[in-house]
């Protein structure tokens, strides 16, 4: 948590892709010297090939266009998809892109799952929405609700050096694009990175402080949530102490399993007064919360453990009463119109064969940080792709 806190910064709350591909692009298609872009996914689909225009153009004109995509999340992207792009001049690179096992994915494990932008090192994009038609509302029932900011001010160099401290091995020659600094806002802020070297535990340290000084109110919409027992304690012993701490889960979730191991944690939360609502309008994608009146987050980390034990992460935290009151105010209607509340009397039919279950999860969830140490860590790296191999299907090849 050594980051400093930056003051004047302008930050806009963007929900779902309505609202954030518009302005992403937007700017993408203003850049005059260079495009940062790391992503889980993208897929090839109007959303995607949307993406892709925008950066071929971009590229086109002489901008710089580095884009980082995770071997895992987007391991199905066709190879001309790519090769179109790294044709017009686009470098494309991977993180740990690896063979399928039998057709299965192999590689699941700390992953590359930040959604960062940076346009000029003067405009930045930091959030949970990938490029993909999913996060658009005309996709149908399955289609994610999900969050971003875009960021302009002093903490935009914050965002900057995270990209290019990631991209380094591939960045040839490194960036030269000095970001600025001037005030552009009122906002403070703080770009947080989960790694799996010295800053491994910053964004579970950033959360757990904001739990521990809430004094009136906790709200937190996270898609999968299965926090480490430090976060579960901070959560309950705040609802104890009378701050308001309500959750925002999946009511409706992309994958039911999901929904089947938050659950197993509901009884430890309910039964000190913690409000628990499952979002049932869409599958829940969001990974925000706020303390209080001035302290929010939205970035790309859940509260599970591939999240706070495993992936590359990065959230901004925001201290600002307009932010925090414009996020409230979305939270509190979509509990209020869009979800079904839980309750404790819902939870304990059944309890007797659920106990069992429940009592192995808190011991899991409560020694996962030294559980996650047995399992190797992957050495952050990312491959570049080449338009030659792109053009003969193959992912996997190009240099380091």
């Amino acid at each position: 948590m050594n980051r400093p806190w930056v003051d004047g910064n302008s930050v806009q709350l963007l929900i779902n892709g309505e609202q954030y591909y518009p302005r992403v692009f937007e700017a993408m298609a203003q850049a005059r010297e260079e495009i940062l872009l790391e992503t889980f996914i993208i897929f090839d689909d109007k959303v995607g090939q949307q993406l892709q225009q925008v950066l071929i153009d971009a590229a086109r004109r002489g901008v710089r266009v580095e884009v980082a995509v995770d071997g895992y999340g987007t391991a199905d992207l066709p190879a001309p998809f790519i090769a179109a792009m790294t044709d017009a001049g686009v470098s494309f690179h991977a993180f740990d892109p690896q063979p399928r096992l039998v057709g299965m994915r192999t590689n699941l494990f700390r992953r590359l799952h930040r959604k960062i932008v940076v346009i000029d090192g003067e405009r930045a994009f930091i959030g949970g929405i990938n490029y993909s038609a999913d996060h658009l509302g005309d996709f149908g029932a399955m289609a994610k609700q999900d969050y971003a900011v875009e960021v302009a001010g002093p903490v935009v160099a914050q965002v900057h050096a995270a990209s290019k401290r990631l991209m380094s091995p591939v960045l040839q020659p490194p960036s030269a694009v000095r970001p600025l600094t001037e005030p552009a806002g009122t906002c403070s802020a703080v770009l947080v990175e989960r790694d799996n070297g010295v800053r491994s535990t910053d964004i579970e340290a950033h959360y757990l402080q904001a739990f521990r000084s809430a004094r009136q109110r906790i709200v937190v919409a996270n898609a999968y949530f299965f926090p480490g027992y430090r976060l579960m304690r901070e959560l309950r012993n705040a609802s104890r102490r009378g701050v308001e701490v309500r959750l925002i889960l999946q009511g409706q979730p992309d994958m039911r399993w999901v929904r089947a191991l938050s659950r197993l944690l509901y009884n430890y939360l309910l039964r000190d007064g913690v409000a628990i609502h499952e979002y049932c309008q869409r599958p829940l994608h969001g990974k925000v919360a706020l303390v209080d009146d001035q302290w929010a987050t939205v970035g790309s980390s859940n509260l599970d453990p591939l999240s706070l034990s495993f992936n590359l992460e990065a959230n901004l935290f925001i201290r600002d009463r307009a932010f925090n009151h414009q996020l409230n105010q979305h939270l509190q209607a979509l509990a209020r119109e869009q979800c079904k509340p839980v309750t404790l009397e819902r939870m304990v039919r059944g309890y007797w064969w659920r106990a069992p279950l429940i009592f192995l999860c808190f011991h899991v969830i409560r020694h996962f940080p030294r559980i996650a140490g047995w399992f190797p860590a992957h050495r952050q790296h990312l491959r570049s792709l080449q338009p030659e191999a792109e053009a003969q299907g193959d992912y996997h090849e190009g240099k380091t």
